[in-house]
């Protein structure tokens, strides 16, 4: 699978990462959408399958070079960099719009998750009982899950590691929100933001030359969650890869037809028209987290009204779509340049 990339393709591929990390951590919008649509997503999957006894016993005998070939270590290598830039970056950006144009920035993610549905959809052609059935289920729990109320923070360890299996879900399966089911779990702003920004912080106070937070005992607490949290993705990264490589190999429609039924489902998660619930104190007032937001309990949907507000909201709608028919066209066109 390893194969020569352009300077082009790898900046491409960093771009994709950025795509996803950004993805991953907007509730409602999964990165394994970006993954599929882009025309990514097989090869992520089987390079991350890649990552077995094999691949450590490669690692373990100090065959570096057989290691990163074998595991197509360019390949993730480049898009995890550029996850890790989101995280800093795009991300931040990204919760800037939300806080400040809610409605337009959810109106863009129903746009890309249509034009998403659009994409898997419109070459499949294996329908069938089967899949079918595979289809309604994908929707029925896409739509559940979306209704469901959120749990309360817990920063247990072993919870925080099985969040880390679970949120990387979204990386993995298309439609699949890792960050939402955050959400339902009650870790979503201890693990994509407090322990973030502690990391962030922490680096910061570094270049400053300033290690005063080592003795900082809710600095270092955040930290281990960060650490614990991110053995569980990665666990949980290796252990979806594996059994995902396996269905698609032997189960390839019924799959592909579960993931149109999650994305169909997670329609619901991103609508645009709903108010935000925040959650509040015992004295009515909103509670809020370290970056000094409220933070978010639930959402209520409703059908708008037709003003300029709502008109607004469908033209970046119809730039949503538009976003994920030019990563469409794009993956079509390199895949005929390769080919």
């Amino acid at each position: 699978m390893e194969q020569t990339r352009t300077f082009t393709d790898k900046i491409f591929l960093v771009l994709k990462g950025l795509g996803m990390g950004a993805a991953n951590k907007v509730p409602g919008v999964s990165g394994g959408v970006v993954a599929f649509v882009a025309g990514f997503y097989e090869e992520f999957i089987y390079s991350l399958q890649k990552i077995n006894g094999k691949a450590f016993k490669l690692l373990i005998n100090g065959r570096f070079k057989s290691f990163f070939t074998y595991i197509n270590g360019r390949f993730l290598s480049l898009l995890f960099f550029g996850m890790i830039i989101s995280y800093f970056s795009v991300s931040k950006i990204l919760d800037y719009l939300i806080m400040h144009f809610e409605l337009y920035v959810w109106s863009v993610f129903f746009g890309m998750i249509i034009g998403s549905i659009y994409y898997i959809s419109k070459d499949f052609e294996d329908w069938n009982f089967k899949t079918y059935l595979a289809l309604f289920i994908g929707i029925t729990i896409g739509v559940s899950i979306s209704f469901l109320d959120p749990a309360k923070e817990n920063d247990n360890l072993w919870f925080v590691f099985f969040c880390g299996i679970i949120s990387v879900s979204g990386m993995t399966l298309p439609g699949f929100s890792g960050s939402f089911i955050l959400i339902l779990l009650g870790n979503y702003v201890l693990l994509l933001v407090d322990s973030v920004n502690a990391l962030y912080d922490s680096f910061a106070d570094m270049i400053k030359g300033d290690f005063s937070f080592l003795k900082n005992t809710e600095r270092l607490r955040m930290l281990k969650v960060l650490v614990v949290f991110t053995l569980g993705s990665f666990a949980g990264l290796v252990t979806f890869s594996h059994v995902l490589s396996y269905i698609l190999k032997n189960y390839k429609s019924i799959t592909t037809a579960s993931i149109i039924g999650f994305i169909v489902g997670s329609l619901g998660v991103v609508w645009p028209f709903k108010k935000t619930v925040y959650k509040l104190n015992e004295d009515g007032g909103f509670l809020i987290d370290s970056a000094g937001r409220k933070i978010i309990e639930n959402y209520k949907r409703f059908i708008p009204e037709l003003n300029s507000e709502t008109y607004l909201a469908i033209l970046y709608t119809i730039i949503g779509i538009a976003v994920v028919l030019a990563l469409e066209f794009y993956g079509r066109k390199t895949k005929k340049t390769n080919a």
